[in-house]
């Protein structure tokens, strides 16, 4: 039996990763096709959306499948349950970037309005703790975890100044208030990419831990 679930496990975690590559694809190829007005990049960042949702269903059936035959105890069963909450975090990161991806054709249709530059720098940031959140679930690294924590109030101050920025924008130039307000959109996408690594990362720390940082604050 324990070599058993133990190969089961190990199954789990190479598709967990493989969820985990195709989002952060996903991700990297959306903010490329924002900067770039790459419509066709774009619209492969939409198509894209439908293996990673087939992917996650897979992922969850494996999970409940170990669950009902192997009834896994400590560390296996906090892996298990870690890695379903993993999977429905990564999956929302994937609609994310999918939404991210709906708004470059509308920006390179509407009136011309420049990215702030306060979003290719939350775009980095958010692209950073995605990877990071990845590389701890790999490692099984709660310090890394924790780090990843106290980097989403960067990502949310970045947020803070595009929404200024915005409003600013909308009172000199009324004209562009569609365009304006997509990036702003974008922006809260990009926030939510960023609130999506941490809850990541906080699995990551119960799944080695057994410790809920969830609604923790930061030390």
């Amino acid at each position: 039996m324990t070599r058993h679930i133990e190969r089961q496990i190990e199954h789990l975690k190479e598709k967990i990763l493989r969820v985990g590559t195709l989002v952060e694809e996903a991700i990297s190829k959306a903010i490329t096709a924002l900067i770039n007005e790459d419509i066709p990049l774009a619209q492969r960042v939409m198509n894209s959306d439908e293996e990673i949702d087939r992917m996650e269903v897979e992922v969850e059936e494996e999970c409940l499948k170990i669950l009902a035959l192997y009834q896994p105890v400590a560390a296996d069963l906090r892996f298990v349950v870690s890695v379903l909450k993993i999977n429905n975090d990564l999956e929302r990161m994937g609609d994310l970037a999918k939404n991210i991806a709906k708004r470059v054709p509308q920006l390179a249709a509407g009136e011309p309005c420049r990215l702030p530059p306060e979003i290719r720098t939350m775009a980095m940031q958010a692209q950073e703790m995605v990877k990071q959140c990845l590389d701890a679930v790999i490692r099984g690294d709660p310090t890394l975890a924790r780090q990843i924590r106290e980097e989403d109030d960067t990502v949310d101050a970045s947020r803070q100044r595009v929404q200024k920025m915005v409003m600013q924008g909308i009172k000199e130039s009324p004209e562009k208030v569609e365009s304006l307000l997509r990036i702003n959109s974008v922006s809260k996408h990009i926030e939510r990419i960023a609130d999506m690594a941490t809850n990541v990362a906080e699995d990551v720390i119960y799944m080695v831990e057994g410790d809920i940082v969830r609604h923790r604050a930061t030390d």
